[in-house]
């Protein structure tokens, strides 16, 4: 797909970041085009960043490179996923959801759907030790946010006495299929309901006969543990950097381009998770009301 200037966004604060539009499902065809195109029009940003897409894990371009995990998995088959890359304890959770009534469906982006997704957002503030970024939103925030990208995706619900418990949405790009969305209600987390879900993924790319399966990025703690029990591997792919300006030299060579934060060791931060863990379960507790 041929890219220009209108396929470019800002982020960042202090440092720029010109950034591809819908990068996961689309690749960057003419770097220096862009580049020509960004001098041209004074679109001010400090870096030019850019990615390469699954498969393609061996850099194409000699611009300043960094690899990016992300979670990815290889589809053969259904069948080939079932008996060989999940262990017993994750297909017994598959099972134990069936057995407990759970039933995945296709679902319509209606609103009641949105509504069941608006339950689900809000039942808690925190989610995996963070604060859960759709807690608190209404019903029409939901639906514009969730309704940009339903030209290339497919819904699943995960319904329980016809509630919806669960949903997932499933998006079709050009070399992968890829999870958007995946969440569940906490309260039925003994249903193993995003097991069934996880499973209706696989199902759905055997079917379309898509190679793999993306789930974001490689995170750390009970999220690597769901992706790595489900057959996801860590993949690294090059993200390019580009430098416009003297601050975003600066940045490559202090290593700055995804700020301060990314370079903290890993052992830090999941001290730091720990005690924002520990303090917030205290802070919620009655003791604290």
């Amino acid at each position: 797909m041929k890219n220009s200037i209108d396929d470019i966004y800002i982020t960042g604060k202090l440092l720029k970041s010109a950034r591809i539009k819908d990068e996961w499902y689309r690749d960057i065809t003419d770097p220096e085009l862009i580049l020509e195109e960004i001098r041209k029009k004074s679109v001010y940003a400090d870096i030019f960043t850019f990615r390469q897409r699954l498969p393609d894990s061996i850099p194409h371009y000699k611009y300043h490179t960094i690899y990016d995990s992300i979670a990815a998995l290889r589809i053969h088959n259904y069948t080939e996923w079932w008996n060989n890359q999940i262990n017993s304890k994750t297909r017994n959770a598959v099972r134990r959801s069936e057995k407990m009534g759970v039933e995945i469906k296709k679902a319509s982006f209606n609103d009641e759907f949105i509504s069941g997704m608006v339950n689900i957002f809000n039942e808690t503030k925190i989610r995996q030790g963070k604060s859960f970024w759709h807690y608190g939103k209404d019903f029409d925030t939901v639906k514009s946010e969730f309704s940009r990208n339903l030209h290339r995706e497919e819904i699943f619900g995960a319904y329980y006495e016809r509630d919806l418990i669960g949903f997932l949405f499933l998006a079709f790009t050009d070399r992968y299929a890829m999870i958007t969305q995946i969440l569940s209600f906490i309260r039925h987390r003994n249903k193993s309901v995003n097991n069934a879900l996880m499973a209706t993924a696989v199902k759905v790319c055997s079917e379309k006969h898509f190679p793999y399966l993306v789930y974001a990025k490689w995170p750390r703690g009970s999220l690597a543990d769901f992706k790595r029990h489900n057959g996801f591997k860590k993949v690294n792919l090059p993200v390019f950097y580009i430098p416009l300006t003297l601050i975003g030299k600066i940045a490559l060579k202090l290593n700055l381009q995804n700020g301060i934060r990314k370079l903290i060791p890993d052992s830090v931060k999941n001290i730091v998770i720990i005690i924002r863990k520990k303090l917030k379960s205290l802070i919620s507790s009655k003791k604290w009301k």
